[in-house]
């Protein structure tokens, strides 16, 4: 503060080298006029001079009233006592003694009656050991504390001090009081022994302290009256200054006479005679005299220190709330099954409702039971009845026969009856056949069942033998039919050991099992329906009985292990002239060594019927004409063996390699050709079969396609050592994915970027803010995954922009950017993106454990706009920081939101209820908003997450507004069919300016089923075609009850077609088949889809000549039947007629058989080739292509596809269906990069 002053002058003083007042500066006019006064509260007295009045502080307080009575206190145990014990009371706002406004006047008028402690070197207790500590210690020393506060403002030392006032320098100890000296000489001993005895190093609190006698010492005085007068001389509105013209004199002698008695009159109850005019001095005659002078012993005792932990009684809530954190996810898993199973019950509940059965309670035939399968297992619901020939059947409740049992042949039968628990359970045991355990309703129906028995045994002499049992001990009897698996697994296994060359281990060994166990293996029988579930055929097939006949040398209905062995192995060893007589002679039922015409068709109406229904009766019959034309059977009334070995002689290949394939056996023996050597498209050099020209000119005329990749690659181009071999297939892996790494690269470089540049400004650039040094490991990883999770969030929003992606897949950035793998990239930054919240989650919860155990002081620097520190609050516990703060609200919030999308978004319960999915992952705007929120409050930094937000989410607002624009458009449906397996084929109007390509895409949502609700679908119609078209198979809820909606039924009722709102088109990967000369597409089950419209496309652009780079597509489609997707064929077939240039190679795989060189469908393949032969299609689908059996062996084709197009230095492979298939197709194409020959790309969707 300034002031001017004439006539007033004071020489100012300075200490050597370091200045004694910091703001001390007096200028000096020539005048003689003082200009400038410094006024602040120095060093010297803020760390020194000011705390000598705590000499005078007594231990206690008295309190009187008017009448002079002092009053008793209350103590912290309820005592009373004659005073206020100072070290009991200090910050006690709710205090016993002081609660009015009459009680503090009682406090005042008790301090005025009381005398001070002497003004010298001496501190009562209650400021020493019993001053009130930071909160963190309920107790701590003033005095200390006094000296330690000089040594951090760096104040000089007492003697510097003495000579900066000019004050007479001391040489020693006793120097600095002699009558202190003289009193108490020990005292200025033991100082001295704590200095070493060098006045030098004695601080300026503990020198002032021993100049006093009963008044402050030189060095303080000198302090205090200096400041004092600076404060006054500089006060410009100070009464006593008359240049400011303020005050007059009367005023200012007004003024004067007011003291502070007359203060303490005007502001409390006590009148003037109550209390002396010098409130500052008790003297004799004064009102109300103490009763005493006060001292400790006379008080209640001060209460020992106690250490406060700001985290008691709250730590296991602290623990709880880390755990139920992270139970978020549980509880979130927990709430996804609950829907998945609501879901699954639903559909299941709608399938039965669709199936509309008819069953009754009571089945039409037989005794109602339940069949005991075996324990841990429901009881199934049967019926069972004895026929006229002695044949005891089980039907399940839809009247199917799952259970034959022949009693005729059996000496005697054993029946267990439970003779406990309502004697309900009855077991029947057979020999040679697992035990039928059967539990009634009541005893009475048992009976009945037992008296059924009765008349089929006894006739023939047959015995039964009946026996009681616990039911305990009678379900402990019997032989389970998983109890007959294992022995008949363990049968057939030692069976193969000693036909093929196979481990003992790997057969079974029966060393460690017991001599009964051993027996009943050696013992075991087949049956024919065991025999058949070993094979994996049916046990009624043709194939079965004539085989199970041809084997059953005793007749007696069962194999034994030789008669099983006799078979396999010829089977698995026999020659192909071997196999083939066994084969004939499996039909040649009267043993004649000639087989007629409706044997002869019986046999390959055996074999057919292994297809499992994959040829209609029509195709079987069609099949067997033609294998007799081809053969020229017609003029013969009897077929030789002869003639069927005749039959044939151009598939010795296949006949020599057959093999009878086994359950479990299927990968034994060392003999067995692999599959990419059985490959049934590619005919090996070194065969006698050749095509040469006039059979090609032949196919040619009859306009038969034949395939170029019939030829078997050399491989000596290809053989390198393995390092050769991973050096080409990393460089094949860098080439196909390269647009992949850069975005990898980038996206997640700028990720790492933005965290470390926050990491490495709160670990050594933030020292001013004092975080670090509070909490430098919590702050550094909270606000480093915070950057990162501000760049990954917003820019996710990108990778589905669905509209956008498809503009931008036909520019320049296609060649940049991996659109298709966009949606890889979102789960990539999800993901990334969980796991760092999860981090910043951890972070956090140090930074609230250090902040809640820090004290209020540190928090209120910290963070000022949160805290206020008065000195007597306690910091927040950690309950505030979570519950009562908006980032800690919003934070638990955002986790509990993430919790239920990230579970509901995996791939299990996404396939199960896909809308609880779309429902829960709407839940990002609550994120984006919760997040915003989170950041805004500003308690660390300033908010950065919306400059992050803002570019990205404009686009995103401009996909969905492209795509709001077309939702709202309603699209009739021209034509609906319901095909088989499940497929509904719907036909709709094609909206106005709808441009797409082939393989790209749609959302589709059926106004009848909910308008928010919408599902992908590939479109399986053509660019050129007027109409859309989709193919949806129902494998789900939605996709179910879609397909309800088209029945005629339902649009009987519905009077029209339900119409569609359409979103799209999107692309993917399928489109950019035309940007390769050859092009392999790769469909399973309804993935193949995309790829109907794109060989429509492709035959379409070539019959009007446009010029387009892709040269030749194959398409290999996947199926476990043909009838299974009949509309495929369809397609293909028109397909196939519109293609005169032979662009599309067709190859159809059925796997529900097994493969060619399995014995069961040698004949089977025999067949489709006899019919293509004749016919010029095949047998099985009606198309030109080719028809395998069994899985593709993609190596091998695509093997062929390298030297039946050495040009060729880029393939596109093209795969949709389930993950399994497209998991191999990438195999392939990364097996065949290894080589350095063509290069494969491969792009896949799943479904």
């Amino acid at each position: 503060m300034r002031n001017t002053q004439c006539g007033q002058t004071k020489s100012s003083f300075k200490t050597p080298g370091r200045p004694l007042w910091p703001a001390f500066r007096i200028l000096l006019s020539t005048n003689g006029c003082l200009h400038i006064l410094e006024t602040k509260i120095f060093l010297l007295i803020q760390a020194a001079a000011m705390r000598f009045g705590i000499t005078m502080a007594p231990p206690g307080v008295y309190m009187r009233n008017r009448t002079c009575h002092f009053r008793k206190t209350v103590n912290l145990d309820g005592s009373l006592s004659p005073a206020m014990r100072l070290c009991n009371s200090f910050w006690k706002r709710q205090s016993n003694n002081v609660n009015t406004s009459q009680d503090v006047d009682d406090l005042v008028m008790g301090m005025a009656s009381q005398i001070a402690e002497r003004e010298d070197n001496t501190v009562v207790e209650d400021l020493r050991d019993f001053m009130y500590g930071p909160l963190r210690f309920s107790r701590t020393d003033l005095v200390a504390m006094t000296v330690q506060r000089g040594r951090d403002f760096g104040l000089r030392s007492y003697t510097e001090i003495r000579k900066a006032l000019d004050l007479p320098p001391v040489k020693t100890f006793e120097d600095i009081n002699p009558e202190l000296n003289r009193s108490n000489p020990q005292l200025l001993r033991d100082i001295a022994e704590l200095y070493n005895r060098d006045i030098s190093k004695l601080e300026l609190f503990p020198g002032g302290l021993l100049e006093a006698v009963g008044a402050p010492g030189p060095v303080f005085s000198s302090i205090i009256l200096d400041q004092f007068e600076r404060i006054r001389n500089g006060d410009r509105f100070w009464f006593e200054n008359k240049q400011n013209g303020l005050f007059t004199d009367e005023e200012i002698q007004k003024i004067r006479n007011v003291n502070f008695h007359d203060v303490l009159i005007a502001v409390t109850s006590a009148e003037a005679t109550d209390i002396q005019n010098n409130v500052f001095f008790w003297k004799n005659g004064d009102p109300c005299p103490q009763p005493t002078q006060l001292n400790a012993s006379i008080v209640h005792p001060c209460t020992n220190a106690t250490r406060l932990n700001y985290l008691d009684g709250s730590k296991a809530g602290f623990v709880i709330f880390i755990i139920v954190l992270f139970l978020f996810p549980v509880v979130s898993f927990l709430v996804a099954c609950m829907v998945a199973y609501l879901r699954k019950y639903r559909y299941r509940k709608f399938q039965r409702i669709r199936k509309d059965d008819d069953r009754t309670e009571e089945p039409s035939v037989g005794i109602a039971a339940h069949e005991w399968q075996g324990h841990k297992k429901p009881l199934h619901p049967v019926s069972v009845a004895v026929d006229e020939r002695r044949k005891l059947q089980v039907f399940d409740r839809s009247g199917y026969a799952q259970r034959c049992l022949n009693l005729s042949n059996q000496d005697c039968l054993d029946v267990l009856l439970s003779n406990d628990r309502n004697h309900k359970a009855l077991l029947l045991k057979v020999s040679k056949e697992y035990d039928l355990v059967l539990f009634f309703d009541d005893e009475s129906k048992r009976a009945a069942f037992v008296k059924h028995l009765r008349p089929g045994v006894t006739d023939i002499g047959q015995e039964i033998r009946v026996k009681e049992m616990r039911e305990r001990e009678l379900l402990k009897e019997a032989l389970t039919k998983e109890q007959r698996a294992q022995i008949v697994e363990t049968f057939i296994r030692h069976a193969f050991s000693k036909v093929l060359e196979i481990e003992k281990c790997d057969a079974g060994d029966m060393s460690g099992v017991s001599r009964k166990k051993a027996r009943e293996v050696l013992e075991c029988e087949l049956t024919a329906s065991e025999f058949a579930d070993a094979l994996g055929l049916k046990s009624d097939s043709l194939f079965i009985d004539s085989m199970f006949t041809l084997a059953d040398k005793d007749g007696n209905g069962y194999l034994s292990f030789q008669e099983f062995l006799d078979v396999m192995v010829i089977f698995m060893k026999g020659s192909s002239e071997e196999k083939s007589k066994l084969m004939f002679s499996m039909n040649d039922i009267g043993g004649t060594g000639f087989l007629s015409k409706e044997e002869f068709a019986r046999m390959l109406r055996s074999f057919i019927d292994i297809s499992n229904g994959a040829l209609s009766k029509s195709q079987a019959e069609d099949g067997i004409k033609s294998m007799m034309q081809a053969a020229g059977f017609n003029n013969k009334e009897k077929i030789s063996w002869q003639d069927f070995h005749f039959l044939l002689r151009d598939h010795e290949k296949e006949l020599q390699f057959a093999q009878l394939n086994v359950k479990g056996m299927e990968k034994q023996g060392k003999k067995r050709m692999s599959r990419d050597q059985r490959v049934s498209f590619i005919c090996p050099g070194n065969s006698n079969y050749k095509t040469d020209g006039s059979e090609l000119r032949r196919r040619k005329k009859l306009g038969v396609s034949t395939p170029n990749v019939y030829v078997k690659p050399k491989r000596e181009q290809y053989i390198r050592n393995p390092i050769q071999q991973n050096i080409q297939h990393f460089k094949r892996f860098i080439e196909n994915y390269r647009r992949h790494i850069v975005c990898f690269i980038v996206v997640y470089g700028i990720t790492a970027g933005v965290a470390l540049e926050r990491c490495y400004y709160y670990a050594l650039q933030s020292e001013a803010t004092g975080i670090p040094e509070t909490s430098m490991v919590g702050i550094v990883i909270a606000r480093g995954s915070a950057a990162a999770i501000s760049f990954l969030f917003p820019y996710m929003l990108l990778t589905v922009c669905r509209n956008l992606i498809t503009l931008c897949r036909e520019t320049f950035l296609n060649r940049y950017i991996p659109f298709d793998a966009a949606i890889d990239f979102h789960r990539f930054m999800a993901m990334t993106a969980i796991v760092l919240s999860a981090i910043h989650t951890l972070g956090h919860l140090v930074n609230i454990w250090i902040f809640s155990i820090s004290d209020l002081g540190i928090l209120s620097c910290l963070f000022p706009k949160v805290f206020n520190n008065n000195g007597s609050e306690l910091p927040m516990k950690w309950s505030w920081w979570f519950f009562q703060t908006v980032p800690g609200t919003t934070g638990v919030l955002l986790l509990f939101t993430f919790a239920f999308m990230y579970v509901f978004a995996s791939r299990y319960f996404r396939r199960i209820s896909f809308r609880a999915f779309w429902i829960t992952h709407y839940l990002y705007v609550v994120v984006y908003m919760l997040t915003v929120i989170h950041g805004s409050f500003a308690l660390i930094q300033e908010p950065r997450f919306y400059i992050y937000l803002i570019p990205p989410a404009l686009l995103f607002l401009l996909d969905k507004l492209i795509s709001l624009s077309r939702k709202n458009v309603e699209i009739p449906v021209m034509r609906a069919e319901l095909l088989p397996s499940g497929v509904t084929h719907l036909e709709f109007k094609r909206p106005q300016g709808f441009v797409y390509r082939s393989g790209q895409w749609v959302r589709i949502a059926c106004l009848k089923l909910g308008t928010d609700e919408y599902h992908p679908f590939t479109l399986t119609s053509a660019p050129h075609e007027e109409t859309l078209s989709l193919h949806i198979r129902a494998v789900g809820p939605w996709t179910s009850q879609l397909r309800d909606l088209y029945t005629e039924e339902s649009l009987v009722e519905l009077g029209a077609y339900p119409k569609l709102y359409l979103d799209g088109p999107f692309g993917e990967g399928h489109q950019e088949w035309i940007d390769f000369e050859v092009s392999v597409l790769v469909g399973g089950g309804i993935g193949i889809t995309p790829f109907t419209s794109i060989l429509k496309d492709l035959v379409f652009k070539s019959s009007m000549k446009s010029k387009i780079l892709c040269k030749k597509v194959y398409f290999i489609w996947v199926t476990r039947t043909q009838r299974q997707f009949e509309w495929v064929s369809d397609i293909i077939r028109e397909v196939e007629e519109m293609d005169t240039q032979e662009l599309v190679s067709v190859h159809t795989y059925i796997t529900q058989v097994a493969e060619k060189f399995d014995l069961r469908t040698t004949m089977l393949y025999v067949c489709e080739r006899h019919f293509q032969k004749v016919w010029n299609r095949s047998l099985f689908t009606g198309l030109r292509s080719v028809t395998h059996f069994g899985r593709p062996p993609l190596v091998s084709f695509l093997s062929s596809l390298q030297e039946v197009h050495p040009e060729v230095g880029k393939i596109g492979v093209f795969s949709c269906g389930p993950p399994g298939l497209t998991k191999n197709v990438e195999k392939a194409c990364q097996q065949m990069n290894k080589r350095d020959q063509a290069h494969f790309i491969h792009h896949y969707e799943n479904f």
